[in-house]
């Protein structure tokens, strides 16, 4: 029973963009295992031709072939449908860029495809490498230069497609540098492949026993059937322009008839009013009058940033499609008056207000996913000096202000040194963050490693300053681990980057609760569990959180220097 919901969610998940990506994917991994193979004259004409025999064995395997071609006219099909659908191009330039690579692809492969796939239905021609690369290198060198083109095309429509998907996932950021050296990487050893298996089949071809056992009939055909298969070529690339031509004369009917359809006003609540012909979702309607609106996926329904809360009666809205209900489950709206603004299409007027900040940038998809919002498991340390009310009583404010300065100099010093990232400074305390650029072991070591480097790096500011201070500089540590959200918090001039959930929280309530338990750190069991510190290493104890029905167990750290011992044992039993 449980699974039933899930299952559902996932039904209502489905629509056109993501049968367009299943389409994506699977062209993307025929067209990364293509590059691979011409990659392989590098080495030799003969392993590209041993490369292609385990390529075409894959990818002809019946079941195989037929979710391919499948896959690659509803991809075209979805582009042009998108061409139609596509009402306003003033997004960001990669955008519309993907979108006319992709409707210039099936113009550059179609003689290729007809070439060499229908030769062989057609006529039986064996048409590999040696042929292909004799064609591009000797006999019509000029089509060496649309192959080309035609690949660096499909590479970036490809790589482009890839980004839109994979740029709000919590692990892009780490995985991007490897997947741009491999966009970079792919390419060129494909074009350096076929530069040097077409040198050495330009030399051989000067032999005539070269040319009789590979430009027989049965590899390359006769004049007839070429001039033949050009003009099926030819006239499906005609009809193409002209299936192209008919969605554009589609638009312009449409957008006379929307017109004469009548206009609607759009009320953004804050004085500004628009006028766009009915059909337009409040987002493109946006872009059309440069009013800047927040949408990180670019109008795609893949977050929900765009979201805009109507003002007065919602009852005359359209419903919303399958997409949209599915984001305003997923995010727990269930109020009617808030809907996507990428997906909701008044039929009259309308007033609304935008529930995220309308930066600038955010109009075209250009700020990141972490500034609006971002699901991560990170580390929060919180730490606070003691005392320090005391202090302030007894000393003049620019000392005072110096010593704290100080301290937190040498937290944050620590902190940075193990990985970590000092976030928010609250007067004598200090909020870390480590995980944005680890994984989740690895940041609650460095977490339990920095709280031992807080507690060294405070007693060498104790020993600097023992000739003022009446008595050491202490602190507490609290240290929690969990799912948080990460974005940039604010107003104007006045925006941060920080942490917010129960985890952060709960590293707060464990530094408060130092002061009780009389110890330099907690740490949370489940910090504790994660970085794979041995059970009996620190004594557990249950305490209470303020906002929680269950008590939490955490590990009392009596001495913070320990944990680095603690940390150091744990990875060399890991190795």
């Amino acid at each position: 029973m449980a699974t039933a919901p899930t299952q559902m969610s996932v039904v209502r998940a489905a629509g056109v963009r993501q049968v367009r990506l299943v389409c994506g994917i699977i062209l993307f991994a025929f067209v990364v295992s293509h590059f691979l193979n011409h990659a392989l004259g590098n080495i030799s004409v003969d392993a590209m031709e041993t490369g292609v025999y385990y390529h075409t064995l894959f990818w002809q395997f019946l079941p195989v072939a037929i979710v391919f071609y499948t896959a690659a006219l509803t991809h075209m099909g979805l582009g042009v449908y998108a061409l139609y659908q596509r009402r306003q191009f003033r997004w960001r330039t990669i955008e519309p860029l993907q979108l006319v690579l992709g409707l210039s692809i099936p113009v550059l492969v179609m003689g290729h495809v007809i070439g060499v796939r229908l030769a062989q239905t057609l006529y039986g021609h064996e048409k590999l490498y040696p042929q292909e690369l004799y064609l591009f290198f000797v006999a019509a060198p000029g089509l060496l230069w649309q192959m080309t083109i035609l690949l660096l095309i499909a590479w970036v429509h490809g790589c482009i497609g890839v980004y839109f998907w994979l740029r709000l996932k919590p692990f892009f950021t780490r995985a991007a540098p490897y997947l741009l050296a491999a966009a970079v990487l792919i390419p060129t050893l494909s074009l350096l492949g076929i530069y040097q298996g077409g040198r050495s089949v330009a030399a051989d071809s000067d032999d005539g026993e070269w040319r009789k056992q590979h430009l027989t009939r049965s590899k390359v055909g006769t004049v007839a059937e070429g001039n033949t298969l050009e003009r099926i070529a030819g006239g499906l690339t005609m009809g193409y322009f002209g299936l192209l031509g008919l969605v554009l004369a589609a638009r312009g009917v449409r957008a006379l008839r929307e017109r004469r359809g009548g206009m609607i006003a759009l009320s953004y609540g804050n004085g500004k009013t628009v006028r766009v012909p009915k059909g337009l979702s409040v987002l493109e309607a946006s872009l059309r009058h440069n009013v800047p609106h927040a949408s990180v996926c670019g109008g795609r329904a893949r977050c929900s940033t765009c979201r805009i809360r109507i003002i007065g009666d919602h009852d005359a809205l359209p419903t919303p499609s399958q997409r949209e209900a599915f984001v305003l489950t997923r995010v727990g709206t269930a109020d009617a008056s808030i809907r996507l603004a990428c997906q909701l299409r008044p039929t009259s007027d309308l007033s609304f207000f935008q529930l995220f900040a309308a930066h600038t940038h955010a109009t075209d998809g250009a700020s990141t996913s972490a500034s609006i919002g971002q699901e991560r498991y990170l580390v929060s340390l919180f730490v606070d000096m003691r005392g320090s009310t005391q202090l302030a009583e007894k000393r003049l404010p620019f000392d005072t202000v110096f010593i704290v300065n100080r301290f937190l100099g040498a937290v944050s010093q620590a902190v940075i040194e193990n990985g970590g990232q000092p976030n928010q400074f609250v007067g004598d305390g200090m909020l870390a963050l480590f995980g944005l650029a680890a994984d989740p072991q690895t940041a609650c070591r460095q977490a339990m490693k920095a709280a031992a480097g807080i507690a060294a790096h405070i007693d060498e500011l104790n020993d600097l300053l023992s000739h003022d201070l009446r008595q050491p500089i202490r602190f507490g540590i609290g240290i929690h681990g969990g799912e948080v959200i990460i974005g940039d918090i604010g107003y104007r001039d006045h925006i941060v980057f920080t942490a917010l959930g129960d985890a952060v929280n709960v590293a707060a309530r464990l530094q408060d609760m130092t002061k009780t338990l009389a110890c330099e750190a907690i740490v949370s069991d489940e910090v504790r569990r994660t970085a794979d510190i041995a059970d009996d290493a620190l004594p557990q104890q249950e305490v209470a959180i303020r906002g929680r029905d269950q008590p939490l167990a955490v590990r009392v750290v009596a001495n913070a220097r320990e944990l680095a011992a603690l940390v150091d044992r744990s990875e060399r039993v890991a190795a």
